[in-house]
């Protein structure tokens, strides 16, 4: 069936009549006609019977007709997108994020993407690396920041800016009364550990382990934001991302790298097979640049 064959077969489904189709899409009825028989004659088969000037479908005609609705919604969508890119618009972004990039670098990004772009639409939500790729992969979602390297075949990754893992001590801790890099053989206090899945705990696991340390630890957390905000109300010190530690309270808490470093990457992770649009490929730029004034507040 061709294109207008599709509009023509919807239009007469939903009017039940070739006058109703004409009205519906601003053609004449013989052109509605014209275009039926063509459709039935390529098809070779009847699509509707013919009574007292109203058209009813055949079972036949009632089955095509599910999968062209379908097609239908999406040729209407197609339409739309052509209109907004006409316009100077842009398709709506989707953009995801692991909890702790959405809080620390999004917002300042947002800004100014929102004022460079006032007709275009961005859907914001956080989730964790695994499930980004699964919507990345799925065409869920448009691109996604990431602290983790998927190192998946399907995915594109980009590093936008690079730090160091950070600890966050609370301001009548010992780890405070220090400045410059902390060495882990001179953490005393009891640590905000990370999930044991974490890969940022991880790290760290494999790092005092190096060193033939271990580091005691009561409390384990989910979100590094907990971890933070657990140090702002002085239950113990953690290591968190350097976005993360960009967000802490001065007041309460003294930041320092850890000694010796631990490299964090953010990641933009991307289908490989999606190229981003113009106004996604602005809005990385301010993330990227939101990311890097998060780093330049710790120096």
């Amino acid at each position: 069936m061709r294109l207008r064959h599709i509009e023509v077969f919807h239009a007469i489904m939903q009017a039940g009549t070739i006058s109703g189709a004409a009205q519906l899409l601003h053609i004449s009825q013989p052109a509605v006609t014209k275009v039926l028989q063509h459709c039935e004659l390529q098809l070779g088969m009847p699509l509707f019977d013919r009574v007292r000037g109203k058209l009813y479908p055949t079972p036949e005609a009632q089955r095509l007709f599910v999968e062209i609705d379908k097609l239908n919604r999406d040729l209407v969508a197609i339409r739309r997108l052509a209109a907004n890119l006409r316009g100077g618009e842009s398709e709506s972004l989707r953009l995801m994020a692991t909890p702790t990039l959405g809080a620390a670098v999004i917002p300042a990004a947002m800004t100014h993407w929102a004022q460079a772009f006032p007709r275009s639409r961005c859907q914001l939500s956080t989730n964790h690396t695994r499930e980004i790729v699964s919507a990345l992969l799925l065409g869920e979602a448009d691109l996604a920041l990431s602290l983790q390297d998927p190192r998946h075949p399907g995915i594109k990754t980009e590093v936008l800016a690079s730090g160091t893992m950070m600890a966050l001590c609370p301001m009548h801790g010992p780890e405070a009364q220090g400045s410059g890099p902390l060495p882990l053989e001179e953490i005393q206090s009891e640590l905000i550990a990370m999930a044991e899945d974490d890969p940022l705990g991880h790290m760290l696991h494999n790092a005092s382990e190096a060193e033939g340390r271990h580091l005691d630890s009561r409390i384990t957390v989910q979100t590094y934001q907990l971890a933070r905000a657990l140090v702002e109300a002085g239950v113990g010190m953690t290591v968190v991302d350097p976005f993360t530690a960009a967000s802490a309270d001065p007041t309460r808490v003294k930041v320092r790298p850890l000694a010796p470093p631990m490299a964090i990457h953010l990641y933009l992770l991307t289908s490989a097979s999606a190229p981003l649009a113009q106004a996604a490929r602005r809005l990385v730029t301010y993330l990227r640049d939101a990311a890097r004034a998060n780093l330049d507040s710790l120096a």
